[in-house]
């Protein structure tokens, strides 16, 4: 275990088991086989759009976290000004809140915001993002009114 994960471990960020299923086959600190333009992602759970959106801009990134040490992942994507959707549906609710929390104060201090979209779904929009509402129609009869 190296020494920043032993500290994180200490102050109760992560688990102290020596869970390898993430860190198998690499040291913590080194830069070797890494260019400066590849791109990647904390948590294999992460899905980003093709390549052809990334170099457009115009991404938008759908996190499941299995529980609050996958708030890191959500963390890199919202900093690089990528839209986050997180779905907490499969977390513990006291692991959800953590998250919930982290994502406030995340989307706080970046100047973006965080909306709740469904039951246990967020989206976290960059400062530069605007999100508009689909219910303008409603209420004014049409197509779906059943009275």
């Amino acid at each position: 275990m190296g020494s920043v994960r032993k500290a994180s471990a200490w102050l109760g960020l992560v688990d102290d088991s020596d869970d390898e299923r993430y860190y198998g086959g690499y040291e913590e600190d080194s830069d070797e086989g890494t260019e400066p333009g590849d791109s990647w992602v904390t948590n294999p759970k992460v899905r980003v759009a093709d390549e052809v959106a990334q170099e457009q801009g115009t991404r938008i990134a759908t996190v499941t976290p299995d529980g609050f040490r996958d708030a890191r992942g959500i963390g890199e994507l919202f900093r690089e000004g990528v839209p986050v959707i997180v779905n907490l549906t499969g977390m513990e609710p006291s692991d959800a809140k953590r998250v919930v929390d982290f994502a406030a104060g995340l989307t706080f201090g970046l100047r973006g915001s965080i909306e709740r979209v469904a039951n246990r779904v967020f989206l976290l929009t960059p400062a530069d993002y605007k999100v508009v509402s689909g219910e303008g129609g409603r209420g004014q009869g049409g197509f779906f009114n059943q009275s």
